[in-house]
């Protein structure tokens, strides 16, 4: 039976994942393993340098140029210790990916437009990446500048496991657990890839089986079957749809999670299962929690977060998801999504606010 061609992500990670990344990736747990094993000093080094080889390999020397610009830039703004400055030159460097002539610019760069969007995907994450490290420099005083080096950001940059699509690891989370040397078993090792693979290719044929089952994304684009449907058809195809996406991620993130489990690494949780959350909180928190942590740590929480006034804590809300709708693309669809996750989360956390009123409580 065909599948249903109409989730994009879906289908464009696969193919490159079978053509090219798979193996770029078991390329660095060799090198990684070896290093592991022989040269533990010099890992950090030597994953850097295969991960500047696989970008280069993949995104040509064009694509290399514009990660490693990109990286330069932020280092050198970084220099100016202003958290501001270093948020003003992010932001500037991802309004970049949509400059209409840019754009044409890098399309003629490569024979394809899968290429090309390789290209953007690998540029929109490198830049929360590049975002890290600037953010983390410009709280460090002077004594541990040495640990927060340009060929420090270049390790954590090209760290290839992440290269491509995630998931977000917070610079300082990646330094110390890179620096830490720990007792390596291969066997042990061995154990965890074995029980890894078995785990994630299970969620790829469920995967799979969905998607060329299910047929929901094909029906999301057809106006008429939506029409005819009932209240409850739609809602059961809205949590086939999530349920869906939760199962891609676990793939699409699993891989990478095991990956950072070989390197000696501990990668952020993978996405919980969205039938067991009941808010929008909870979604936000457990789901992609490299996000999350970047958005708390260098968004919510700089800008006064739950500490501030009421006013306060809507404004760094507010903030938070105008960010995450403006890094995933800015369309409009994309802003009303984000208004809606921020309402969800204002009227979620106020209802909580007052259940918590003990005359309330003790009225329940």
């Amino acid at each position: 039976m065909p599948q249903d061609p109409m989730d994009f992500e879906w289908s464009y990670w696969i193919e490159w994942g079978r053509e090219r990344i798979l193996w770029l990736l078991a390329g660095h747990l060799l090198v990684s393993q070896v290093c592991r094993l022989l040269v533990e000093k010099y890992k950090p080094w030597c994953l850097m340098v295969y991960g500047m080889a696989a970008c280069w390999l993949l995104l040509g020397i064009k694509g290399f140029a514009v990660i490693l610009l990109h990286a330069a830039i932020s280092f050198a703004v970084a220099q100016f210790q202003l958290s501001l400055l270093t948020w003003l030159c992010s932001l500037i460097l991802l309004s970049t990916l949509r400059i209409p002539a840019v754009e044409e610019a890098k399309r003629k760069w490569y024979d394809t437009e899968n290429e090309y969007y390789l290209l953007l995907f690998t540029v929109s994450v490198r830049c929360l990446f590049c975002t890290s490290f600037s953010l983390e420099y410009c709280w460090r005083g002077p004594a541990q500048k040495s640990s927060h080096s340009f060929l420090w950001m270049l390790a954590y940059v090209f760290y290839y496991p992440m290269f491509h699509n995630g998931p977000l690891m917070n610079f300082d989370e990646f330094s110390k657990q890179m620096r830490r040397q720990e007792a390596f078993s291969l066997k042990t090792n061995i154990s965890i890839l074995i029980v890894g693979i078995i785990r994630i290719f299970f969620w790829w044929c469920l995967a799979e089986l969905m998607i060329h089952f299910m047929y929901i994304h094909a029906l999301y684009g057809s106006a008429p079957p939506l029409e005819a449907a009932s209240y409850w058809a739609l809602g059961g195809l809205a949590l086939a749809q999530v349920l869906f996406f939760y199962v891609k991620y676990l793939v699409l993130y699993g891989v990478p999670a095991l990956i950072l489990q070989m390197d000696g690494l501990k990668p952020p949780a993978l996405p919980c299962c969205v039938s067991l959350m009941h808010s929008f909180t909870k979604m936000w928190r457990s789901f992609d929690v490299g996000l999350h942590r970047f958005l708390v740590r260098y968004i919510y929480v700089p800008m006064g977060g739950s500490q501030s006034s009421l006013l306060g804590m809507l404004f760094s809300t507010g903030l938070t998801f105008a960010f995450v709708s403006y890094w995933h693309g800015g369309q409009s669809y994309l802003w009303y999504w984000g208004t809606l996750n921020w309402l969800g989360v204002i009227v979620e956390n106020g209802v909580k606010g007052i259940l918590s009123i003990s005359l309330i409580q003790d009225l329940i």
